[in-house]
């Protein structure tokens, strides 16, 4: 920003001598503007034109200082454009090599295909969370946007086998495959499970006759935002309080009351013991809501002698210090 500043006022500078050159010879030798500003322009570039007229002996001492000032200042206006241009290449250049070491490091990171609207949504979602994302978008005018959400980003086309495995996909947890149109998810879900079969892959469809496709093609979910919104928008009209509790639960500003899924470490020390036994209520002051169990069925309302299994994944609800606290606890020892 300062280098722009810096190089506007010089231009601004040089401009100023261009035009009081101009004016200097219209008035000492009475000259038309063309003729006075060619003069000025071959003088303070110094080209080896010869003179428009002959100078009088004031025009000459005019010229001798105009050459001296104007020369000068010319260099060093195309000194400033040169550094200013090779400086801004750089500095791309070495972001870019910043990121894609950034990038090169993550180990079971979310990666994030489109950011349009729906994208850029779920970015920040992610983004409220401590992991690892890596947004992909081929469209250079949403750079500016990824930089300000300062995001990791790649900008090339997201089917792309190069483009994916720059992503870290063979180290990614989860991709998001929420491209323009369903052709493309398609496209994007079926490359990225052949690069890797144990990733997770959430695919956004516009249609419902795109689902199936997109599950045969290797999905493990498929979500429809128009569908989600809908039902979003008819539990508000039916079950106000139960999603306005929801709404505050799910929210990461509220500090007060959050609901949170923690998995269990073979090695913490509540694993292999009862509900009751762990005293998750007592210690952490926390509701227990549900257990998933690693068959990915569920226990409601668990009762206080269900007993917790090595990676289980409990949904408690309470303060968020304490869900950190008792986080620490039950991921003791795990990755």
């Amino acid at each position: 920003m300062n280098n722009t500043k810096t190089l506007i006022r010089l231009i601004l500078v040089f401009t100023v001598v261009l035009v009081c050159g101009t004016v200097g010879y219209t008035v000492i030798e009475g000259w038309n503007l063309l003729e006075s500003f060619y003069m000025t322009i071959i003088t303070v570039t110094t080209v080896g034109y010869g003179e428009v007229h002959s100078l009088s002996h004031a025009g000459r001492l005019f010229t001798i200082g105009l050459i001296f000032v104007g020369y000068s200042l010319c260099l060093y206006v195309a000194g400033s454009v040169i550094q200013f241009m090779v400086d801004g290449k750089i500095r791309a250049l070495l972001g870019r090599r910043k990121l894609d070491s950034r990038i090169k490091r993550l180990r079971n990171h979310y990666i994030v295909c489109g950011y349009g609207r729906i994208g850029r949504e779920i970015a920040s979602h992610l983004m409220e969370k401590p992991v690892g994302l890596v947004v992909v978008d081929q469209n250079p005018d949403l750079i500016p946007a990824m930089e300000e959400d300062r995001v990791l980003y790649i900008c090339a086309s997201a089917t792309e086998e190069s483009t994916l495995t720059k992503a870290g996909i063979k180290h990614a947890k989860v991709l998001i495959a929420a491209l323009a149109t369903d052709t493309d998810n398609v496209f994007l879900v079926l490359t990225a499970r052949q690069l890797n079969p144990n990733l997770f892959i959430m695919a956004r469809a516009s249609q419902e006759a795109v689902k199936p496709k997109l599950l045969a093609a290797g999905a493990d979910k498929v979500e429809s935002p128009y569908e989600i919104g809908a039902h979003s928008m008819a539990m508000r009209v039916l079950r106000p309080t139960v999603t306005n509790f929801l709404d505050l639960a799910l929210a990461r500003k509220n500090k007060d009351i959050q609901m949170e899924e923690i998995p269990i470490s073979p090695d913490s020390e509540i694993c292999g013991k009862t509900l009751s036994g762990s005293q998750i209520r007592q210690n952490f002051d926390l509701i227990v809501v549900a257990i998933k169990k690693s068959d990915d069925s569920m226990i409601f309302n668990p009762s206080f002698d269900a007993v917790i299994r090595e990676n289980d994944t409990i949904i408690v609800v309470g303060n968020s210090e304490n869900l950190e606290r008792f986080a620490e606890v039950a991921m003791a020892g795990g990755a």
